[in-house]
């Protein structure tokens, strides 16, 4: 009932949006420019949650219920990215949901920046991706007497991670009506334990309205693309709680190195070698009834190989490594991974943000500054 009242709530506040904006944009032209290409989009969801670990199955009491609402501007070419990207849109999506059990899991409210990528286009058809990365706030979280049987959620502030396959409609020169799948997922990125997290799958409808006028998309000629090489050397830090309900918060860091290859404008593949220390290890391997913990141990060696999508001076990494020499003494992983987000704050200066994980299971995020020779 009162994710229902939500909905109409949005519907309404989007209406009152809409309408102050479009008086300001008919009233004032040179006001009204900022808000050409700005969409305004409402949002109705509903699915299920997605059960890690089968325990979950007795918890689950409800379905999934969300309303959001979306607020996007589009591009139009005024560099060469956006026209690589096929004048994609950016903008920010907040929204409210159940989780399926609102006395173990409570709800989750949550605000997320995203990318939006026009997959296929054709007359009034749009098939398109958003992909969107922020923060969510939940109302229940584990506590060891009240709520010991939220095994997935450890603290109220998380990150969320949210991704939609969207299909649209024009209807009129300015609505729009949208419908798709939505995969989200929140953690807190082992900052505090437990950090099982949730996983929830919905389907959607929504309804998009372009505030100001729609700018005519241009095309440059792109300059030829040079297939070169470059070397970049990264150090990050982090830090992490272990997996035994450790109070302790455990410094982490990692440096890299890495040969860059770039055979398209848009994807770069790189081949490079990591340094892993973590101080957590001695308590972890105590936790687990383990001894003989040495000093060496801390650290891991690894290489990796790593594909990078570039937007402008934002990059997308993915790496997957392989640990050498310096192996890993706690799960015993083969195999570990890491995600990153990157700014380029001048041709040779990086800034990122990076999550290591093995598969599936987080281990720590990190900050990192890198050099590009």
């Amino acid at each position: 009932m009162r994710i229902g009242i939500l909905a109409g709530f949005l519907m309404i506040l989007s209406g009152i949006l809409v309408n102050i904006v479009a008086q300001d944009y008919h009233d004032d032209k040179n006001h009204g420019l900022f808000f050409n290409d700005l969409y305004v989009t409402p949002s109705f969801h509903t699915g299920l949650v997605l059960p890690e670990y089968q325990y979950f199955l007795y918890l689950i009491e409800d379905h999934v219920r969300s309303v959001g609402l979306n607020i996007s501007k589009r591009t139009w070419g005024k560099n060469d990215w956006e026209q690589l990207y096929r004048y994609p849109e950016y903008g920010f999506s907040l929204f409210y949901s159940t989780l399926g059990n609102d006395s173990v899991f409570g709800r989750e409210i949550a605000l997320c920046p995203f990318f939006k990528y026009h997959i296929f286009s054709r007359h009034r058809f749009s098939v398109d991706n958003q992909i969107g990365l922020g923060i969510s706030y939940v109302t229940r979280k584990f506590d060891l007497e009240e709520n010991y049987s939220n095994i997935a959620i450890g603290s109220n502030l998380n990150i969320h991670f949210n991704f939609r396959l969207d299909l649209s409609y024009q209807l009129l020169q300015r609505y729009r009506v949208h419908t798709g799948i939505a995969f989200d997922h929140f953690s807190n990125a082992n900052m505090q334990e437990p950090n099982v997290g949730i996983n929830y799958l919905t389907s959607y409808i929504g309804f998009g309205y372009r505030i100001g006028q729609g700018s005519n998309q241009q095309i440059h000629e792109l300059e030829p693309h040079k297939r070169d090489l470059h070397l970049e050397l990264t150090y990050a830090f982090g830090g992490k709680r272990t997996r035994a309900f450790q109070s302790t918060f455990f410094f982490t860091s990692s440096a890299a190195v890495e040969m860059k290859w770039k055979p398209f404008r848009v994807l770069h593949i790189g081949l490079g070698a990591d340094l892993f220390y973590d101080s957590s290890t001695e308590t972890e391997m105590l936790a687990l009834n383990l001894t003989g913990h040495k000093g060496h141990y801390d650290f891991r060696t690894g290489l990796h190989i790593s594909q990078e999508v570039l937007y402008n001076k934002i990059s997308l990494i993915i790496q997957e490594g392989i640990y050498l020499f310096l192996i890993d003494r706690i799960n015993h992983k083969t195999m570990y991974n890491r995600g990153m987000v990157r700014y380029a704050l001048t041709d040779h200066i990086m800034v990122s943000i990076s999550m290591k994980s093995h598969l599936h299971i987080l281990d720590y995020p990190e900050i990192g500054l890198g050099y590009r020779f």
